[in-house]
């Protein structure tokens, strides 16, 4: 049975906070990032729930933000007409997780370990990934782990990975700088493939922009195939005096 992709980023990845109002979902994000803000269709949506998403997301400190999945061309169609812009569009990526455990980590590459240590944190506010997606992590109740990489005995990066209904997904990779281009983000998917395989799961996932070029290639590099998009729409308001 293909998985239901959605589900898994808003279980491995989850909103402060959910309210359906008629055929949107609506997400409280805290800091969260766009996947944790974002209103996202349930069915065809009238002028009207947009209006009072629009006033919700608004109410809760939030830029309108909307999720365009397939399917959603009406809505997609009307927010522009709205003066939405669109933004991040994103591949959602998938493997096997047995294709990916085919060769044994190198001794002290990658560790799995939750709760985060002080220099995971560092490293993930480093890259911009600050308490709000750190409260993200927190927040998810299936399994779930940070990886620390290491790289001549030196910190090389970190991530998050979680798992739902035998999918795990890899959320919040950042390698500093002066570690890139070592190999450490394929050891970091290896990584969370082994992870993924101990605990259960059948597939290693991740969702990256489709601006991201080198991470892109990395996904594809590894045998990695794209089995979902979506992007978003954003009404940028302007503040008043």
């Amino acid at each position: 049975m293909t998985p239901d992709w959605f589900a898994v980023v808003d279980a491995t990845w989850p909103a402060a906070g959910r309210e359906t109002r008629g055929n949107l979902l609506l997400r409280e994000g805290r800091g969260g990032g766009k996947r944790v803000s974002a209103a996202s269709a349930l069915g065809p949506v009238s002028a009207g729930e947009i209006d009072a998403a629009e006033d919700a997301m608004r109410a809760m400190g939030q830029q309108p933000l909307f999720q365009l999945r397939p399917g959603d061309e009406a809505l997609d169609a009307e927010l522009a007409r709205r003066g939405y812009d669109v933004i991040d569009p994103v591949n959602i990526y998938a493997i096997a997780t047995e294709r990916l455990t085919d060769i044994p980590i190198p001794r002290v590459t990658v560790f799995a370990l939750w709760e985060p240590l002080a220099i995971m944190r560092e490293l993930w506010a480093e890259g911009g990934i600050g308490p709000g997606r750190l409260a993200v992590m927190d927040r998810v109740t299936g399994p779930r782990t940070g990886l620390l990489m290491r790289h001549r005995d030196k910190p090389g990066g970190v991530a998050f990975v979680a798992i739902h209904d035998g999918v795990a997904m890899l959320h919040a990779l950042e390698i500093p700088p002066h570690q890139r281009r070592q190999g450490l983000g394929r050891w970091a998917m290896r990584g969370a493939a082994f992870w993924a395989m101990d605990n259960g799961a059948h597939t290693l996932s991740v969702v990256c922009t489709k601006a991201n070029e080198g991470a892109n290639a990395l996904y594809r590099s590894l045998g990695m195939e794209i089995v979902g998009e979506y992007h978003y729409r954003l009404l940028e308001e302007k503040e008043t005096a």
